[in-house]
């Protein structure tokens, strides 16, 4: 690239705003990081972030009468936040930190230059900053070449960077997410001679992290790196666990690479955003990543007939559904996720039970009815599993489910299957049967529901006819 980078790069008023008065009071001001790496892959630039000489009181001071408000809970970092024009800002004192290995905070010691400050950051393409007054470009190692040539490499020695903040290791599986880049084979080498460090990290950060990569455009080729340098199996050990199980179609040499195809494919059929593009669904994704997580513990081989060997997994949604709950309970997920999660891979299965459309309607409400709210991410979740290379069979099987699909809008029409209930509510019953509320109301409504599940709605009558039935055989002495 000719001329000067910093030319390409377009100063949002606010930023020229804060970079007039900086100057005017003798400081430099320069946008850093990633709003300068955003620009100039052609990426929208949201926040935006500035390193400056000045010290965090004299940044307060200088914000006074430009800022619209400002907040100070990084400041023991040397960070001071401002609204300015309507955007949000955050300016840091250039920074020389020191690391004590044991945790990830820094004794935060200020630095003289922006050069030293860009030293400390993650990874070259990071470490790239433009004055905001005259668009002087600063790149002292090489973010630009790397972000043309789409590596990821470290401004420091990769040991020195992962060990002083080993998070940044689960960033750079992030970044792979997000930006498509490749990683330098010397920074692999050290993710993987130190991924035990990143038991140094929260589970919130972790879960953090594992998000953003979860979300990206290629979160394949994250979890992929983080599998090959052994973080995953300090942060998600059922993920590489499952290389060491044949997966029962004996179509993949092993459960994991059967695991990442059915995670693309649920991207593919994600909900799709006015430019095209997938709207990323993190609980789905994450159900398509662990909803196999159960068969190494229900791994068995037996005899068939010829006296040869198959593989089964019986009962693996069971305990998947048990692994997902422990191992994002572990990463402090919420619970309302967590549980969702754990629902679909618990019922990824039921499908399968399916056959060539022998469900009673019966069968079909319970789907339905079990799925709840989560049906529309279980069909996805469904067709996504089917990574069959035999072409008749896999179509075999989305015409199967398509016609489970009409099968249930059907009786969505017929019934208002999201809102089933019995025909007679608690009160109804209580009043037919002369009982107060207690255990005996509890008992006959789910009698009700039942029936209502098997046979679909009855007319009143007919329903309370079934209530007196079932009474005469349930009335205590």
């Amino acid at each position: 690239m000719t001329g000067n980078p910093g030319d390409l790069i377009e100063i949002p008023p606010p930023a020229v705003r804060l970079g007039e008065t900086f100057a005017a009071a003798g400081h430099q001001l320069y946008l850093v990081g990633g709003p300068v790496r955003d620009a100039l892959m052609g990426r929208p630039v949201n926040d935006l972030d500035f390193t400056t000489d000045a010290r965090p009181e004299r940044i307060l001071q200088l914000l006074d009468g430009v800022a619209s408000s400002t907040w100070t809970t990084g400041i023991a970092f040397g960070t001071v936040g401002a609204q300015v024009r309507g955007q949000a800002c955050e300016i840091t004192t250039f920074r020389a930190d020191r690391y004590d290995r044991v945790s990830r905070n820094p004794a935060v010691e200020f630095g003289d230059s922006v050069a030293e400050d860009l030293l400390r950051r993650d990874f070259t393409m990071n470490a790239m900053a433009v004055s905001v007054v005259d668009r002087a470009f600063v790149d002292p190692y090489g973010g630009l070449a790397d972000l043309a040539r789409g590596v990821l490499r470290t401004p420091a020695a990769p040991e020195e960077s992962f060990g002083d903040d080993p998070l940044r290791m689960l960033r750079a599986a992030r970044f792979v997410s997000q930006l498509g880049v490749s990683v330098a084979p010397e920074v692999v080498a050290a993710m993987t001679a130190l991924a035990g460090e990143i038991e140094r990290i929260t589970a919130e950060r972790v879960q953090a992290e594992l998000n953003r990569l979860m979300l990206g455009k290629y979160p394949r080729r994250g979890l992929e790196l983080l599998v090959e340098t052994g973080l995953a199996d300090h942060v998600l050990p059922e993920l590489p666990a499952l290389r060491m199980a044949a997966d029962e179609h004996g179509q993949h040499k092993d459960v994991y690479a059967h695991t990442l195809q059915v995670l693309d494919q649920a991207i593919g059929l994600e909900d799709r955003g006015p430019d095209g593009a997938p709207v990323p669904d993190l609980v789905l994704r994450w159900a398509a990543l662990l909803h196999d997580i159960g068969k190494p513990d229900t791994r068995r081989f037996v005899e068939t007939p010829g006296g040869g060997q198959q593989v089964t997994f019986h009962h693996h949604e069971v305990v998947g559904a048990r692994l997902a709950k422990a191992r994002l309970k572990a990463l402090k997920f919420p619970k309302d996720v967590t549980d969702d999660i754990a629902r679909l891979v618990f019922l990824h299965l039921r499908f399968y039970g399916y056959g060539r459309g022998e469900w009673t309607d019966s069968a079909v409400r319970r789907y339905v009815t079990d799925a709840g709210p989560l049906l529309p991410r279980l069909h996805k979740l469904v067709r996504s599993d089917s990574t069959t290379r035999n072409q008749r069979k896999a179509a075999a099987l989305a015409a199967t489910y398509d016609d489970l699909e009409v099968r249930i809008a059907r009786l969505r029409e017929q019934e208002e299957l999201d809102a089933i209930r019995p025909d007679l509510d608690g009160t109804e019953i209580m009043r037919l049967l002369g009982i107060p509320p207690g255990p005996l109301v509890g008992r006959a409504y789910q009698h009700l529901l039942a029936l209502r599940m098997e046979r679909g709605p009855l007319d009143h009558d007919a329903a309370v006819a079934e209530l007196h039935d079932w009474w005469a055989a349930n009335r205590p002495e």
